[in-house]
This record gives structure tokens, sequence and C-alpha cells, in this order.
């Protein structure tokens, strides 16, 4: 029996796709961020059996495209662009690629973390614009200082492993999390502002947590504090974070995702020195791209095969009805 897979987005690494090949599974690429109707008509016309979602958004119109529709991978682990809500009416699992992309986040959160510190990004600009900055730039050290992690995830807990090294004193507000030894607990992202010299977001977007950092929270931010962002950008109110970046507030910010994205090409965002931003690259390494695929794909065949998902992996789990 022949499958259907449809992928939001371009087709997956040379290994999964080989892999679902090698199983009979017919796979379907589409263009990149396709439009919603021109997405919604394709998922109709090929009644997929499964979707793995790689890039846009997967509404419910298109959900209900596909009578066959069983299961929902996503290449990654942000399940916000999905609605997981109209997959569980259909008791369709929505599920994650858990911890794949991890390692690859976490070291592009300390990469964003070591160049807003030292600058590197404006002084490489700059070199190549012909300045020479050696008496006037000035970085900060990392060593020593205290970080706060919002969000104890995989990624947070390989980020923590990773600036081990520097003996920083590391902060976590994480209202989900489980015991772990050697953490310092705060009860409220307000006790990791005053307290903490670099703030990085690993949590998912909710509507309880959008705009989590707003204007009030900047203001009780660390003078000479910074900001790191590979989560995602609806997070961060950007009005607000231009004001702290371009008052002094805060030292500076490294942004991964954006809210929208992405970001106009006349945003404030691109006036302010202070800023690292890259386009939602986090985990864009050729390994986790090899993990993540393999892993979406594994889901959903095991899936056809009567094996259902860990638990953890399945993200709309608690919306089904009973």
């Amino acid at each position: 029996m022949t499958r259907t897979l449809l992928l939001t987005g371009p087709q997956l690494t040379d290994d999964a796709m080989a892999h679902a090949a090698s199983h009979g599974v017919r796979v379907i690429p589409t263009t990149p961020y396709a439009p919603a109707e021109e997405l919604t008509a394709i998922i109709a016309r090929e009644q997929p059996d499964a979707i793995i979602v790689r890039q846009g958004k997967l509404t419910r119109e298109m959900i209900n495209a596909s009578a066959a529709l069983k299961i929902i991978a996503k290449h990654g682990v942000g399940y916000d662009t999905i609605d997981i809500a109209a997959a569980a009416e259909r008791s369709i699992p929505v599920t994650i690629a858990l911890g794949a992309n991890a390692q690859s986040v976490a070291e592009h959160a300390l990469a964003l973390m070591f160049s807003v510190a030292r600058q590197t990004a404006l002084l490489d600009a700059r070199m190549r614009d012909g300045h020479w900055d050696k008496a006037t730039s000035v970085g900060i050290e990392l060593s020593g200082k205290t970080l706060g992690l919002v969000g104890l995830g995989a990624i947070g807990q390989i980020l923590m492993e990773l600036v081990a090294p520097l003996r920083m004193t590391i902060k976590v507000f994480d209202p989900y999390l489980a015991d772990l030894p050697n953490v310092q607990r705060v009860a409220s992202v307000d006790d990791l502002l005053a307290s903490c010299d670099i703030i990085s977001l690993h949590c998912p977007l909710t509507e309880q947590n959008r705009n989590l950092f707003g204007a009030a929270q900047f203001k009780r931010m660390r003078p000479g504090s910074i900001l790191i962002n590979t989560a995602r950008g609806e997070l961060i109110d950007t009005e607000a974070l231009v004001h702290a970046l371009s008052t002094g507030q805060i030292a500076g910010a490294g942004l991964d995702t954006f809210n929208p994205e992405p970001p106009p090409a006349d945003s404030a965002l691109w006036g302010l020195p202070t800023l690292v931003a890259t386009p939602h690259v986090g985990a864009n390494t050729a390994e986790a791209r090899d993990r993540v695929g393999l892993l979406a794909l594994q889901q959903i065949m095991d899936f056809w095969d009567g094996t259902a998902p860990p638990p953890r992996a399945v993200v709309n789990r608690h919306l089904y009805a009973h």
C-alpha cells in the first residue's frame, strides 16, 4: 500500500528521502511559504496520509482538505504555526522532533551571546567599510556572569553544558520543570530580570507568554545586560526592544526569531548597532537537518506501522475529545 506524505516546503535531506523511497512512501514537496490557497488546493488534490510541516502555516482548512490525513509531524519543535486544535478534533496527532535540533540551537544561542558581547557583527561591517575601531571598541566578558534561562528543555540544558567553562551562575525560570540538581530555580521571569547579565529564551510560544518581554521587563533588566532569543519572535514586543536598545536600557540583543518573519526592510531593528540578527537559522546545520528530517519521517512511519509516538512528542494530545 502506497502512502502519501506531503511536505510544506522543499524535500527532506537525501538520507530521509531515500529512507522514504525504500519504504514505498510517495513524498510531495511544495514551494516554501506557498500561499494558503495554493497549499490547500495541493492537499485537496493529493489527499496525503501525513504532512511534515517545514515552512509556513498549516491551517484548519489545509488539515480538513485531506480526508486521508492521519498524522502531522513538525520538522523541528516549534508548533505555533500548526492548528493543533483542528487536528485534535479529528484525533490527528501533531508530533515534534523532540531534541533533534537542540545541539544546533544551543550552539547558535552561544554564538549570539559572544557576538553581542564582542560586537563582532558590527565590527565586521565597520571594517568592510574601511574603519579601524581598535581605540574605541570595548566588549563585555561572559566569564563569571549570571545567565538566566527562560525554559529548560533540551536546548537550555545543552546551553548550560556549553557555558560551563565560563563559570557562569545559572538561574532558570520554567514552570514545567521537574526537579533537577544544580539548577537555581526562580519563581517568575521578573526574578531573572534584575539578577541576570544575560537572559536567553528557550520556551515554546503560548497565548500566555506572547510579548513576555515588553517595556516593563526591559526597565527591570540590568543596565549592560543582553537578551538572546532563539525561540519565537512573538515572545518579545519589538517596539519595546527597539526602545530599550536605542536608549541604552540594555547593552544588546541577539535575535534569531522575529515577529513577523521576515521583518520588513524598513524595520526600526536595522538601525540598532547593538543588535545581532540572524534569519531563524538556529537549527540550520547539516547535522540537525539530517536528524530532524529522519526523526519526523520515522515518527510517521512508526505510526503507520501501529506504534504510537512518545507522549512527550505529541503536542495536542490534551485536546483530544474523550
